[in-house]
């Protein structure tokens, strides 16, 4: 056989071999099962358990991660490592993942997955705006999964979905976090009750937003009011003064005082009259 079949025949052997050894290699991380945390509040402590059972090399230190991002003062050398969890809420849930490092090796980990209903912990209440003005409402959560988000709008016992097609209604979903954001607020159509719901395989969890339109002529009110208390109070004094009786008027014919009379003059009568007597 010509040698360098050999050495190709040598190569593709090692390549199909390789896998499998590199598997024999890797170290054997045993780890607790998938942890599904109860929504009651009086929810059982949760213990988080990774075992190093096989390793080619000696570790060198072991510690946990949440959601991507080292979890502070849970590093240890031991190969047993556990994360306790007192209280469990719906904030807790994620994902989990014990890391093991060498010196001589990469690091090795196991997940371990802590599953919640998701539990909505901010969403706006109300919001009040003026028809032809733009309004957002949003949701935020905490669980594991991450949520599927819904909106629709609630009148009475009956709804009405919402989605991205009317032109007028737009949803931005982020993980645990939704926005719905109307455009062009109509006062006759748009007041009412939102809904955003989260639901992933634990269960749903629901809030309301009231959303409120009113007139552009709103911040008119008060000056309106004012000059109609006014309008009023000038229409009551016109009345009044045409009510009055005519001994409330008086005559300006009529003398507001005695005549004075002129003493001069009636001492000349007098002396005229004593005159003509003799």
């Amino acid at each position: 056989m010509h040698p360098n079949a050999v050495m190709l025949a040598v190569v593709l052997l090692w390549n199909l071999m390789l896998p499998f050894i590199s598997a024999q290699n890797e170290p054997k991380i045993n780890a607790s099962d998938q942890t599904i945390l109860s929504a009651d509040s009086t929810s059982k402590p949760v213990t988080l358990q990774c075992n190093l059972t096989t390793a080619q090399t000696p570790h060198k230190e072991s510690f946990w991660m949440k959601n991507g991002h080292e979890i502070t003062n849970t590093r240890t050398e031991q190969r047993n490592t556990v994360y306790r969890i007192a209280k469990p809420r719906a904030d807790d849930s994620g994902e989990y993942m014990c890391v093991y490092t060498f010196d001589m090796a990469p690091n090795a980990n196991a997940t371990i997955e802590v599953k919640a209903k998701p539990d909505i912990t901010g969403h706006k209440r109300s919001e009040n705006k003026n028809e032809g003005e733009n309004a957002m409402l949003y949701c935020k959560s905490v669980g594991y999964p991450h949520p599927t988000w819904t909106w629709r709008k609630v009148d009475g016992t009956s709804y009405t979905d919402i989605d991205n097609s009317t032109g007028r209604f737009f949803i931005t979903n982020r993980d645990n976090y939704t926005e719905l954001n109307i455009i062009n607020l109509d006062i006759n159509k748009d007041p009412g009750k939102y809904e955003c719901n989260a639901t992933n395989m634990i269960g749903n969890t629901a809030e309301t937003t009231i959303l409120r339109v009113r007139s552009n002529l709103a911040p008119l009110w008060p000056f309106l009011g004012v000059l109609a208390e006014i309008i009023i109070l000038v229409v009551i004094i016109v009345v009044y003064e045409k009510r009055k009786t005519p001994d409330d008027i008086i005559d300006d014919d009529e003398p507001v005082g005695p005549m004075k009379t002129n003493s001069t003059n009636n001492h000349k009568d007098k002396n005229i009259r004593q005159r003509n007597t003799k």
